[in-house]
């Protein structure tokens, strides 16, 4: 049963004697001589519109079909009299895969909430906006890839368990097969040797740490693949699951690591635009105008690099009244970063050497001693977008920096040997990749632009 997808039915440029589409019923409308049904498969954001005309084989079969229906169509494709539309399909047959019930089926032709489509995620790719959304993440996904195998760096897989903390912040889901109600102890504390690893293991907030060890060894890498962190935040802006987009470089400095995020945004950005522009206009007429143009912009701007001492001086000259006060040594926050995109510079900034007290350890020092050579990308509509550093390539140095923020030198022991054993400078950076989505299609909710998002609370479907 070979089948045409929709997206490619519509593009033809010629009438089909023979054509066949299977998908599910979107809406259905009779009047005395026709039935019209349209018909998606999910390839493209436009339905094909199927005529069924009274006396027709499929008659009574088109009379039966109810919203939500899957179905299998072999016809004519012909040119359609209807305004708006090229073709539609005249069919010859008519298989009902699977019938769907008119009076519960939750998904009518109305816009429905997007919190009313959380509650029915198993059921909301097939409205326009998540199937949308999932065309995007998929052209994304490609786009990175193509990205990086261009420009030779290795994709690379590094471990969703793990035994230690990348970002030290503790926040992690513990991976444990104790039994919880006897769980073993020693000295008043639970003996990790009893379990699973033998040792306390959690899931990764990041593969940057192992991503480090195979970049002083291959080269430049970089990997992609699902992080998680128990932050108990309940925005717009988090996760409990998401992706992470994470390169690193050999022999680069944080200049290289600017120069790089920044190609890598306009990539993507002119990836989808290019890829996805039935759905990049539904986006910007539905959802956030503007949201192409913003797009447009970044694509043509030099991103500026701009000095976190400058940016705070900056911010204390606004006569914008800030919720969060600006003074030297604080972690910039949403309102600050879109101020200066927004107002102040009026396009897409990288702001570097933030304070060594409110980045992670792994960050190289500046001679300073009071900075480290981070780097957080800022775009004008949602603020930072990218973050990351040169790494400490530096043995006792990184042990300092471990030593004056808590962390146990001994636990990172495998870590530190790669500065033991052919240290070299290198960097990367991090991308959320649901982040990334969200600020591409202007949707305000980030558990609005993946399948089934994990959150405080919740974990359905």
């Amino acid at each position: 049963m070979k089948r045409m997808r929709i997206v490619d039915c519509l593009k033809s440029d010629k009438s089909l004697e023979s054509c066949t589409v299977a998908g599910w019923v979107r809406t259905k409308r009779e009047s005395k001589e026709n039935i019209f049904i349209e018909i998606n498969d999910g390839s493209c954001l436009t339905n094909v519109q199927v005529v069924v005309g009274f006396g027709d084989s499929c008659y009574d079969i088109a009379r039966q079909l109810h919203t939500g229906a899957s179905v299998f169509i072999t016809g004519k494709l012909l040119p359609s009299p209807a305004a708006g539309q090229k073709w539609e399909l005249k069919p010859d047959k008519l298989i009902v895969y699977g019938d769907a019930d008119s009076e519960s089926y939750p998904l009518q032709k109305k816009r429905h909430s997007f919190e009313f489509l959380r509650e029915i995620a198993h059921l909301r790719p097939r409205t326009n906006t998540m199937g949308a959304v999932l065309r995007i993440r998929n052209q994304v996904s490609y786009a990175i890839h193509t990205f990086f195998q261009q420009k030779g760096f290795l994709y690379v897989h590094t471990p969703i368990i793990t035994t230690s903390d990348c970002e030290g912040a503790g926040e992690m889901f513990q991976v444990t097969t104790l039994d919880l109600l006897h769980l073993p102890v020693q000295d008043g504390l639970i003996d990790y040797s009893h379990d699973f690893f033998g040792a306390k293991a959690a899931l990764t907030v990041s593969g940057q740490l192992e991503g480090e060890l195979l970049a002083l060894a291959m080269g430049d890498i970089y990997t992609f693949g699902p992080t998680f962190r128990a932050e108990n935040s309940n925005t717009t802006r988090h996760l409990s699951e998401f992706w992470m987009v994470e390169p690193e470089m050999a022999f680069a400095t944080l200049d290289d690591d600017c120069s790089l995020a920044e190609e890598f945004l306009k990539f993507i950005f002119t990836w989808v635009i290019d890829r996805c522009h039935e759905d990049m206009v539904f986006f910007d007429e539905r959802i956030k105008p503007g949201i192409l143009h913003n797009l447009e912009s970044i694509i043509t701007s030099s991103f500026e690099i701009v000095t976190y001492t400058d940016a705070i001086a900056q911010l204390k000259q606004a006569s914008e009244p800030f919720e969060y006060a600006v003074e030297w040594g604080i972690d910039l926050q949403t309102e600050h970063e879109r101020w200066l995109t927004e107002k102040y510079y009026k396009k897409p900034i990288i702001v570097i050497d933030y304070p060594h007290e409110i980045k992670a350890f792994y960050m190289k020092q500046n001679d300073d001693n009071k900075t480290v050579k981070a780097m957080d990308v800022l775009v004008p509509g949602v603020g930072e977008i990218i973050g990351g550093s040169e790494r400490e390539d530096r043995y006792d140095v990184l042990i300092q920096r471990m030593q004056a923020m808590g962390l146990n030198p001994d636990d990172y022991w495998w870590y530190l040997d790669t500065r033991r054993y052919g240290s070299a400078p290198h960097a990367g950076f991090g991308l959320g990749f649901e982040r990334a989505i969200q600020f591409i299609t202007g949707m305000q909710n980030i558990r609005d632009v993946i399948p089934f998002p994990r959150t405080p609370g919740s974990a359905k479907f």
